[in-house]
């Protein structure tokens, strides 16, 4: 797969509260850690005092996928990737919106370009890489939609059985997408935190690998290739500001991490971009959070993704906001609904909705002073818009 012998550098796990480590190579890996009760993820680490040779010039004629940073990620041999070439999306520059907006160096890095069309190709492709490394036969997902169908697509590469649990109001194509793939679809009445309830239900008696956000290590390592690639598509140089629509917010801790690996690795320097959550009014627990305020009743939205009214990586997803001197903000549902269409109008592409409202949030940063007009700043799409034409509709 890759153009040289490249191999692992996972050194354990370890509680992301109270530090205690794990094993690599059990499946007991695929847990929380509940030493002295903190129930808290669990965080890959890795050798990096036998990494000092590794540079990006390592990187110069590999793959232009995520798996180019090989060293950096927790599967162990190379016959147990399950790949469909995710990673490695663009960073497009937004003139026209920039203009609109008053800012003069706005960037997106594109995720509806991996396979089943949004970033979490990325998670589940290496989280069923773990799986099918550790001979884990059937895996099931409480999802609000494009999780479930790249858990689908990547179970069916690997010859894994594959369960999927959903709300029933999910737009039909994500429904038909993991049937296609061949998964078991269950549909709840509810939002993702009920359907993480019936996985609990369904998997009383362990009969199931759980990958609910979190609840396993890996799919953060998938995830977290997204901010190597903005520091290697910017030549190593870091913008100022991410926006990031957060729901389970496995994206956003997984981007952080990445940084402070490469602090580590000489790769890059400070100061680290000022990371931004954005969320919808209908469901907005870390905004609530980072404000210090009870949380709301959740409700729906047109951002099937953003509608997480309980992130098990609450903890990770503060730490990571208060470290990067980042904060967390909510827009309505037709200010997402608006950023869509002005973005696609704006510079061809139909993004999803939670991307929609990054737009949103940066109007909303500009007026109150806290982001520069003249700061590089990167939203990250998620997903592609096609797939919430029922939505949107």
């Amino acid at each position: 797969m890759l153009a040289t012998q490249t191999r692992s550098y996972i050194r354990h796990l370890k509680c992301a509260e109270c530090s205690r480590t794990f094993p690599v190579e059990s499946r007991n890996t695929f847990a929380t850690c509940e030493e002295n009760q903190c129930s808290n993820p669990l965080v890959t680490e890795y050798e990096f005092t036998k990494l000092r040779d590794f540079s990006p010039e390592d990187l110069k004629y590999r793959d232009q996928t995520m798996w180019r940073y090989r060293e950096m990620l927790p599967v162990l041999e190379d016959e147990n990737i399950v790949s469909l070439g995710e990673g490695m999306t663009p960073i497009l520059d937004l003139p026209q919106m920039g203009r609109q907006l008053g800012m003069s160096n706005l960037l997106l890095k594109d995720e509806s370009l991996n396979p089943t069309g949004s970033f979490k190709a990325r998670g589940l492709s290496m989280a069923i890489s773990k799986a099918k490394e550790l001979g884990i036969g059937a895996c099931i997902i409480p999802t609000a939609g494009n999780a479930g169908g790249a858990m689908s697509a990547y179970c069916s590469r690997a010859g894994i059985e594959a369960t999927v649990v959903m709300p029933s109001h999910t737009p039909e194509i994500f429904r038909k997408e993991c049937q296609l793939y061949g998964a078991q679809l269950i549909l709840v009445d509810g939002l993702i935190s009920d359907c993480a309830h019936k996985v609990a239900e369904l998997n009383r008696e362990g009969a199931y690998f759980d990958i609910s956000t979190l609840k396993e290590p890996y799919r953060l390592e998938g995830k977290k290739t997204m901010g190597y690639e903005i520091a290697e598509q910017l030549d190593w140089n870091l913008p100022d500001v991410i926006l990031y629509p957060t729901g389970g917010g496995t994206g956003l801790i997984g981007i952080w991490k990445a940084f402070q690996e490469m602090l580590e690795l000489g790769w890059v320097s400070g100061p680290l971009p000022r990371m931004v959550a954005v969320q919808t009014e209908n469901c907005d627990p870390m905004v609530q959070a980072w404000e210090g305020n009870p949380p709301k009743r959740p409700r729906p939205s047109l951002a099937n993704g953003l509608a997480v009214p309980k992130a098990f990586g609450k903890n990770l997803i503060l730490r990571t906001l208060y470290e990067s001197k980042g904060m967390a903000l909510s827009v309505s549902e037709s200010e997402l609904l608006a950023g869509v269409y002005e973005l696609s109008k704006a510079e061809g592409l139909i993004p999803a909705p939670e991307g929609g409202a990054l737009v949103a949030a940066c109007q909303k940063l500009l007026a109150s002073y806290w982001m520069h007009p003249d700061e590089q700043v990167v939203l990250l799409n998620t997903g592609t818009g096609y797939k919430y034409f029922e939505n949107l509709s």
